[in-house]
């Protein structure tokens, strides 16, 4: 499905974005992962290339506009291009009442989740106007289409994604670039999991409300990413799609 495609993947580390890099690689992409934290990406691309695949990683935040520069000319010097790009990397704010909220959460939240986004398109933009064309999914989530239980913060960051995915994919259709998102569901991460872990009653509460009746993990989260960045979605572009077993259906 990716076979011979050169993909960066952001929040790489753990989560979602490591599931991403196992399921992207066993599709026949090389990835170039990228995150802030080396202990995680160092073992992660030990274990991918001991198996066989093309991997690389660089260390990145993606709030820094040189870091995600360095990150993707990594990428196309590595791999010959760059073909597809998985923008998971976020940051979650613990809920509270919108009153309440200061300004470094708010701050934080908005830097990570839109500017990171924001520097990410740019450059990867410009790297696949080079390179004839290519694939971007932008990792949003439900509270990008639904005020959910989580901060004002991450619900605002999250809806911007989206606009972000909308207004890249309408400038760049006819250039060859299809930008995708995902609203991501209750994935069982290990940020969630935090949450989670403060109220025994919160997963079934929260998984209650999918209607498959549980949470995603994260490799069910990777696949819906690799095919928005394969061929076989070809005619797909600015769209949003829901990947919480049913949450924003009811």
């Amino acid at each position: 499905m990716l076979g011979g495609k050169s993909v960066l993947i952001t929040g790489a580390g753990t989560g979602i974005g490591a599931a991403a890099a196992r399921v992207f690689c066993r599709e026949g992409a090389a990835v170039t992962l990228v995150a802030r934290r080396e202990k995680e990406l160092a073992g992660l691309t030990a274990e991918l290339t001991g198996a066989g695949h093309r991997a690389q990683y660089v260390l990145a935040d993606v709030r820094q506009r040189a870091d995600v520069a360095r990150a993707v000319a990594a990428a196309t010097e590595a791999f010959g291009g760059l073909d597809a790009a998985f923008n998971n990397a976020g940051l979650a704010a613990m809920p509270g009442p919108m009153h309440l909220v200061d300004d470094e959460t708010y701050d934080s939240v908005m830097d990570t989740n839109v500017r990171g986004v924001w520097h990410c398109l740019q450059y990867e933009i410009a790297a696949m106007l080079e390179g004839g064309g290519g694939a971007i999914v932008n990792n949003s989530s439900t509270a990008g289409l639904v005020a959910t239980v989580a901060g004002s913060p991450y619900i605002a960051a999250k809806h911007a994604v989206i606009g972000l995915t909308k207004a890249a994919a309408n400038e760049y259709g006819s250039r060859g670039i299809r930008v995708n998102a995902i609203a991501t569901g209750a994935t069982r991460t290990g940020m969630l999991g935090e949450y989670l872990d403060q109220d025994p009653g919160r997963e079934p509460a929260m998984a209650g409300k999918a209607m498959v009746g549980r949470l995603a993990a994260p490799h069910e989260i990777a696949e819906a990413a690799a095919w928005l960045c394969s061929d076989r979605s070809s005619y797909i572009t600015g769209a949003t799609v829901p990947v919480d077993g049913g949450r924003t259906a009811r």
